[in-house]
């Protein structure tokens, strides 16, 4: 009877963790992807040219490289549920004064304090949930989390659908400054790490937790994240942020664009849940091979669409196949190391996955300003991403219910 009661228990502390923390992660979502409706916008308020679009991206995937660095570092210090909190709040805030901006240079400052906000939160927040599940269904727990990023999206893409023609876009981004009054529920309900809290008092210093993200055990691993975490963040941000824009440039209306991106933005999900319920079965290193040459491919075929059939079911495959990497990819990320370092190394990949998040906006908007076709940038995409499976194939390790150090 106690050990049917004990069950239950966990199982309701599981689900309770995985909502609190999820609903985090959905916020999260719907500031980038507001973003990514909100540059379409700003380009016609504003006059922006191609480049200035692209900084627009960049500015926030340029945060996000210090966030998930100082936090993910402050994580091993402080602990997941504080950082968690503390991110939160940053982002949210920040998101909030950036609808009260006239400029191009003070909205690009406040993106960059979202962008640190949001770096620091994504990578701090699967630490924690991996760290409090059981091995048997950690991956699974992990990449449900990351499906909430889909439901943040479509949040997004409803509001933006909705909002943004109507009202304008400042209202839009007001909306996503709601997550802070969040952070003040989050710190009554959630938990911190069981096992962050077991070895509280056997922290080393930052340099120490550094170098050891670097020694000969770990190099191998972090090597492969690095190169992963660039090619997938890079192909992204690169794809999804311009996503809007690109269906104008493909001669559709705002408001055409921003309906196909919300139907493109539902299959997010179902990619998620494909993810979650193979990735105990068939293990990391699979449903990260398969869902990113799916989602090499579908690039490939969305950027040389030539009819509107053939543009929305490829836009729909690659928000499947590219949202349910993502989850494997964040479920993976934390096994790589021991608890004492574990959040530091996955902030360390984040950040350096971020410099690709900066990188690729830019690069759309440098090859949209020369004159290159789409296609041509969903092409380079395309390989990059191939670059990132040749880096799981060859130096990643299985941990497929691995019991965490």
């Amino acid at each position: 009877m106690s050990t049917s009661t004990d069950v239950t228990n966990k199982t309701i502390s599981r689900n309770r963790l995985l909502t609190i923390a999820g609903i985090g992660w959905t916020f999260d979502a719907m500031d980038v992807g507001i973003l990514s409706f909100v540059i379409a916008a700003l380009a016609n308020e504003w006059h922006l040219s191609a480049n200035e679009m692209g900084w627009i991206g960049s500015i926030n995937s340029i945060g996000m490289v210090f966030g998930a660095f100082i936090f993910g570092i402050l994580a091993d210090k402080i602990g997941r549920k504080n950082v968690f909190i503390l991110t939160l709040v940053l982002f949210s805030v920040a998101s909030g004064f950036s609808a009260l901006t006239t400029t191009l240079g003070a909205f690009l400052i406040f993106r960059f304090i979202v962008g640190a906000g949001l770096g620091g939160e994504l990578p701090v927040a699967s630490t924690l949930v991996s760290e409090s599940v059981e091995a048997k269904e950690r991956g699974r727990i992990v990449v449900l989390l990351e499906s909430f990023w889909a439901v943040g999206w479509l949040i997004a893409a409803l509001i933006s659908y909705f909002v943004i023609p109507e009202y304008g876009w400042r209202l839009a981004l007001i909306l996503t400054a709601v997550p802070a009054l969040y952070a003040i529920y989050l710190r009554l309900k959630l938990p911190d790490s069981p096992q962050f809290s077991a070895k509280r008092n056997r922290t080393q210093s930052v340099w120490e937790n550094i170098k050891e993200v670097w020694s000969q055990k770990y190099a191998k691993s972090t090597i492969m994240l690095w190169v992963l975490w660039f090619v997938v963040v890079f192909s992204y941000y690169g794809m999804f942020l311009w996503l809007p824009s690109v269906m104008v440039m493909k001669g559709f209306d705002m408001i055409h664009s921003f309906g196909y991106v919300l139907i493109m933005t539902l299959a997010q999900l179902p990619g998620y849940f494909l993810a979650a319920w193979l990735i105990e079965r068939a293990g990391r290193k699979f449903v990260l091979v398969v869902f990113l040459l799916g989602t090499a491919l579908s690039a490939l075929i969305f950027g040389n669409a030539e009819t509107t059939a053939v543009l929305i079911a490829s836009g729909m495959f690659l928000s499947f196949f590219n949202l349910g990497a993502w989850g494997a990819l964040y479920a993976y990320t934390p096994e790589q190391y021991p608890t004492i370092i574990r959040a530091t190394g996955a902030g360390m990949a984040a950040a350096a996955g971020r410099i690709g998040g900066v990188l690729g906006p830019l690069l759309v908007g440098w090859m949209v300003t020369a004159d290159y076709e789409i296609g041509n940038v969903f092409t380079v995409f395309c390989f990059s991403i191939v670059i990132g499976v040749l880096a799981v194939i060859f130096l990643g390790k299985e941990t497929k219910q691995l019991e965490l150090e």
